[in-house]
């Protein structure tokens, strides 16, 4: 299993690059080729797919799109080739709050996405995802977060109170009001 390659880009084509590395050509399907520069040097984070009848690479800029990647092809019926233009159309925080709020029509707007496929990545997805903002937000509530697990909330439960719970307070009162809005 790969998890990135380093080198130069030395071919761009309309759903792949290919990078060299120690003289080795790598064909890596990506989200959005051509925003790679040829013979730029870059880090590529790399999915192996591997099947019956073939062996891929998908590259991604940055850990959070292979991070989303990874998440929408675990989706029943969610191939790697429907997930890759989830992720050159949309943002990972865009497609996150789209499956939180369960916007259907978001969903459906990216190619070979319908109707079914859009609510089974709802059903597969939500509350499972955490986005930037919450991500630096949840820095502050670690200490909150695993206190609350320790009692036995579920993660999609405290991400909904975590928001409503101010920074600043004291770890005490911050377990104090999350327990209250978990209660209601």
């Amino acid at each position: 299993m790969y998890s990135y390659i380093k080198g130069k880009i030395t071919e761009i084509e309309s759903n792949y690059i290919v990078i060299d590395n120690n003289g080795i050509g790598y064909l890596i399907y990506t989200a959005n080729p051509y925003s790679f520069g040829l013979n730029s040097e870059y880090t590529v984070y790399l999915y192996q797919y591997v099947k019956e009848d073939e062996i891929s690479l998908y590259g991604f800029k940055t850990l959070e799109e292979k991070e989303m990647f990874l998440k929408l092809i675990s989706v029943k019926g969610l191939g790697c080739k429907m997930a890759l233009p989830m992720i050159a159309l949309g943002s990972p925080d865009g497609i996150i709050d789209a499956i939180e709020r369960e916007n259907i029509l978001y969903l459906k707007k990216f190619p070979k996405i319908g109707d079914k496929v859009a609510r089974q990545i709802i059903l597969d997805l939500k509350g499972k995802l955490i986005s930037k903002e919450e991500v630096s937000r949840g820095n502050n509530f670690d200490e909150l977060n695993e206190a609350l697990k320790s009692l036995g909330y579920k993660q999609a439960d405290i991400n909904k109170v975590i928001k409503n719970i101010n920074p600043s307070d004291d770890i005490e009162v911050q377990i104090k009001n999350a327990l209250k809005l978990l209660l209601k």
